[in-house]
């Protein structure tokens, strides 16, 4: 059959993505590789280089992504399919074009690993990220930000007459639009891929690109590539040369044989054919190769250990088998990023299709045996020669105008478009494409002026940040507004200026006091290492979140009493906000505003009053879900009433939450670094119900409970049981502070933490499975 594209709608449980985080990403998300400059000095000259070129300081301008729970539910997602007669092929535009199903017609075998669910996970450089398919890894090292993000769409000519899908988008960590062509000629066993990443500015641009393919993992699968040796990078940020397939005890391209999750970047020869395979116990399963740009090619594992086991079960759903990585690259590791001059591109062609093998060769003991067989098999299957071929009919093609759209991506490509005037044949960003988040951009683009801020819209998302060097001009030139010096400072602190950025932030306080700019100033602080500081500007930033979230009665349900419940007042006798406990001045604020010798200015304009949390007794029972109990001593700080829920069937606006949940996790965390732990359990206790019974605040209360001395509330609290959705990869939270707490609780009230005690805890008080997520050696 001739080779056919039609849209569909796929049905999969679904945990939806939630709403943006509002608060700009000021500093990098914890980031786990990375390597330090011992181990960079000793490697070799031009893998140095690409470690050190032009690493990520945050991921702005992007969002971060992290409103997703765990609740799965089915849901339609759009979907392409291309078909020929011995594949069809299913990709997902509006989750980053994953390539969600390889399917091979004459065996009946899926090639990839499908996940049967799509649960978001923090792995992407922004948040969420889900499991599974091929991804089009492009930016910096790690995930892209785009993993859950919509691509553009749209059907092309293709070199053989018929049809191709071409995704595309604008990459906004580096500013580069680029393009994925998904090309299935008739009756070709192959699936055919066609990638192109253009710098269209006046100054080299840092590429990122690994495809990122997942592989069904059994105990037989083993993993083959034309090396002899591989640069391994576990968990413990450790990178260094080993032998190829037996290290350490093991033969490493099975991935079942290593206990801990770890990458294996394997070093191939120069005049090496690039391919990288996995195979079952028969001898069947996936290979992919490249034109020869595409020269990395890298194993990743999770290993057999219970980490790594439990991470498997997180991201799908239980009775699904695991699975590998294998990868495709432009550098030799996925901690380099490679130049890419002035107004040039890069472009390849990747193959992807089924392979069978002899499995005595396969599996056999002669490791060059064994990668002679499939060399040999994917010769006679996709040979080298016609690879280039491919690649060459392909190249004129790239330029083909975009037919039908299929999908539609971001209005950010064409925003960049228009202020750039770039011309970029193929990869149509057009204005139709442009929405609410551009708009105010274009409106400086074309005006001059950033829009300022309405007096009476709620304080619920600042809007978007732009950060390249052009736009910081443009908001330089801008005239001064509220909004106009919030987005400035914004910029500045992306450019490395930290000190006018916090005047930036201070000047849009004078026109009007607004969470972002205080909170935003309270990174400065905590950057500056003055944490009490930026634990009073986040309360203050909380207190404006928490006035402006509009009360039941004005969204449609009946307002909120608060009866029984015990309700804080202001100053003037009024109840805090829907019935929350309110918060009052304190003198703890007092001096907030003055200019540090670090540069982090103050938070506010003269006269602007400064807040804290009330100091007030009240709670729960003790041992109640959440509970917490005022110790009474001197100068400590009493728990607030716990908010009370809202009425039957309401339910507050997305954005307003997402703000609440942002500004409340970085408020506790930054009161906690301060020392604070009884004012940061009021602030738990303002937050609303589906805020505060999120997983996350969850496990802030127990840290919280155990740094005021309360190490029984805090383990009632893991004992409940709990789960974290936006657990990050290779964050160590939940097992650090269970065994604080059996630490503790082994000690005793005031007795100290000796070694003797740290093995007594680990002795009596084992980790849960359900909080097992460590994946380097404990």
């Amino acid at each position: 059959m001739a080779t056919s594209v039609r849209r569909t709608t796929l049905t999969l449980p679904t945990a939806p993505l939630g709403p943006e985080n509002p608060l700009p990403a000021l500093r990098l998300p914890r980031e786990v590789h990375r390597i330090d400059e011992t181990t960079r000095a000793a490697l070799p000259a031009d893998m140095a280089r690409q470690t050190a070129y032009e690493p990520l300081r945050s991921v702005l301008p992007v969002r971060l992504r992290d409103g997703y729970g765990r609740r799965r539910a089915p849901a339609g997602l759009d979907a392409l399919v291309l078909e020929n007669d011995r594949l069809r092929v299913t990709v997902l535009p509006g989750l980053g074009g994953r390539v969600h199903s390889l399917h091979h017609k004459p065996t009946g075998r899926e090639l990839l690993y499908r996940n049967p669910v799509v649960q978001p996970a923090d792995f992407a450089l922004n948040g969420a990220w889900f499991s599974g398919g091929i991804e089009w890894n492009i930016g910096a090292t790690g995930h892209t930000t785009l993993a859950c993000a919509p691509l553009h769409a749209a059907r092309v000519p293709a070199p053989d007459g018929g049809e191709m899908v071409r995704l595309w988008e604008w990459e906004r960590l580096r500013d580069l639009p680029f393009q994925v062509d998904l090309w299935l000629p008739e009756d070709s066993d192959f699936l055919y891929v066609g990638v192109r990443i253009r710098n269209p500015h006046h100054r080299p641009a840092p590429v990122y690109w690994w495809s990122n393919i997942a592989v069904p993992e059994a105990e037989g699968t083993r993993v083959l590539a034309p090396a002899d040796a591989a640069w391994h990078f576990g968990y413990s940020r450790t990178l260094r040369h080993v032998p190829v397939p037996a290290w350490d005890g093991a033969d490493r391209t099975y991935p079942l044989r290593g206990a801990y999750p770890a990458d294996y970047f394997y070093d191939l020869p120069e005049d090496a054919r690039p391919w990288i395979a996995s195979l079952d116990e028969e001898g069947h399963g996936l290979v992919q190769t490249s034109t020869d740009l595409l020269r990395g090619r890298k194993l990743f594992l999770w290993g057999a250990g219970p980490g790594g086991r439990r991470w498997q079960r997180w991201l799908t759903e239980p009775g699904t088998g695991g699975y590998a990585e294998i990868q495709a690259g432009l550098a030799r590791t996925q901690l380099e990023h490679v130049p890419l001059e002035a107004g040039e591109e890069f472009a390849w062609l990747e193959a992807y299709g089924p392979l069978a093998a002899d499995p005595a060769a396969v599996h056999g003991e002669d490791w060059a045996a064994a990668r002679r067989e499939v060399e040999s098999r994917l010769e006679s299957a996709a040979p080298r020669a016609a690879v280039a071929a491919a690649y060459a009919a392909w190249r004129p093609y790239a330029d083909a105008e975009p037919g039908e759209r299929l999908a539609t991506g971001s209005g950010w490509g064409a925003l960049e478009v228009e202020r750039g005037g770039y011309r970029l044949p193929g990869t149509p960003f057009d204005p139709d494409t442009l929405g609410e988040q551009q708009e105010p951009w274009r409106r400086l683009l074309r005006t001059g002026a950033f829009p300022a801020w309405e007096a009476d819209e709620p304080l619920t998302d600042p809007g978007c940040s732009l950060v390249s060097p052009p736009w910081r001009d443009l908001l330089e030139a801008a005239p001064s507004t509220a909004a106009a010096e919030y987005h400035l400072g914004v910029a500045q602190w992306h450019a490395g200026d930290r000190a006018q950025a916090a005047r930036s932030w201070e000047r849009s306080l004078r026109w009007a006091e607004t969470p972002w700019a205080l909170r935003c100033l309270a990174v400065a602080d905590s950057v500056a290492g003055h944490p009490a500081r930026a634990a009073d500007r986040l309360l203050r930033a909380m207190d404006l979140v928490l006035a402006a979230a509009p009360p039941p009665a004005e969204v449609g349900v009946g307002a909120s009493t608060g009866a029984g419940v015990g309700v804080a007042v202001d100053e003037d006798g009024a109840p805090g906000p829907h019935g929350r406990p309110a918060r009052v001045p304190a003198a703890a604020t007092a001096g907030v505003g003055a200019l540090d010798a670090g540069g982090a200015g103050g938070a506010r304009g003269a006269g602007t009053p400064a807040h804290a949390p009330a100091r007030a007794g009240g709670g729960h029972d003790a041992g109640a879900p959440g509970a917490v109990v005022p110790d009474g001593a001197p100068g400590e700080v009493g728990i607030a009433p716990v908010a009370p829920a809202p009425p039957a069937g309401f339910a507050y606006p997305a954005a307003t939450e997402a703000a609440e949940a942002a500004l409340g996790r970085e408020t506790v965390t930054a009161l906690l670094a301060a020392g604070r732990a009884g004012e940061a359990l009021t602030v738990l206790g303002t937050l609303r119900p589906a805020v505060r019974e999120r997983g996350r605040f969850r496990l802030l209360t127990a840290q919280a409970l155990l740094a005021r001395g309360d190490a029984a509330a805090a383990r009632a609290i893991f004992d409940e049981g709990f789960e974290v959705a936006d657990l990050r990869e290779g964050d160590e939270a939940l097992s650090e502070t269970w065994y604080a707490i059996a630490e503790r609780l082994v000690a005793g009230d005031g007795g100290a933490v000796t070694e003797d005690v740290r093995e007594r805890a680990r002795a009596e008080h084992p980790l849960p499975e359900r909080y097992e997520f460590r994946m380097r050696p404990a």
